[in-house]
């Protein structure tokens, strides 16, 4: 009968597979069916930084003689570190080479080298001056025929120059030619390292 089937029905083991519950508990294994995965925190990995290479060698301007690296004042050398380090550093023999040293050695050279051209320029005025004023008459007492007693030294020649130019001149700049007798004569002063000047002389007797 109905009434049979019901009963029937809610007694059947089969019933029991759709209960999840059931299910799980009666499958033991069902708990290890798949692999258990734990999650474990990983060391924080060490991160070496590389350092850049140790400078073996200083590029200095040396501010004495150092006979030690056959170097004069003003040179500008690359030394050991350590040499400048514990050397030349601590007495004040050098000082590193860098962007704003190299541009005041720039600076200073540009003035040092407008001032030897200032210098040139004006010892070639004053050659040319010497060149074109004419002769510088020197008297001296004559003797026989055309000998004179004493001799022109150079001297002579700038003690004429400071009064007539007034202009100072060096004798030990002055070359004068051997003159014994009255004539013309050609005497050389040394202006600058580049200019020489040529002076004229007419010697005669008084």
């Amino acid at each position: 009968t109905p009434e049979q089937r019901k009963h029937t029905a809610m007694a059947s083991p089969s019933c029991a597979s759709t209960l999840p519950w059931t299910a799980a508990a009666s499958s033991p294994s069902s708990a290890f069916s798949s692999p258990i995965r734990l999650q474990t925190r990983r060391a924080p990995s060490l991160v070496i930084v590389a350092q850049g290479r140790v400078k073996k060698y200083r590029q200095v301007i040396l501010k004495d003689d150092i006979d030690e690296i056959s170097g004069k004042k003003g040179d500008t050398m690359k030394v050991r570190a350590g040499f400048y380090r514990n050397f030349l550093l601590p007495k004040g023999k050098a000082t590193l080479l860098t962007p704003d040293v190299l541009k005041e050695m720039q600076v200073e050279q540009e003035r040092i080298e407008a001032e030897k051209k200032r210098v040139k320029e004006e010892a070639q005025q004053l050659a040319r001056v010497f060149e074109t004023i004419g002769a510088f008459k020197v008297p001296r007492k004559g003797g026989k025929g055309k000998q004179i007693f004493g001799s022109v030294t150079a001297q002579d020649l700038v003690d004429i120059i400071k009064s007539q130019l007034n202009r100072d001149v060096d004798k030990r700049l002055v070359e004068v030619p051997e003159i014994r007798e009255v004539g013309e004569y050609v005497a050389e002063i040394k202006l600058h390292p580049d200019v020489t000047a040529k002076v004229r002389l007419t010697v005669y007797a008084k």
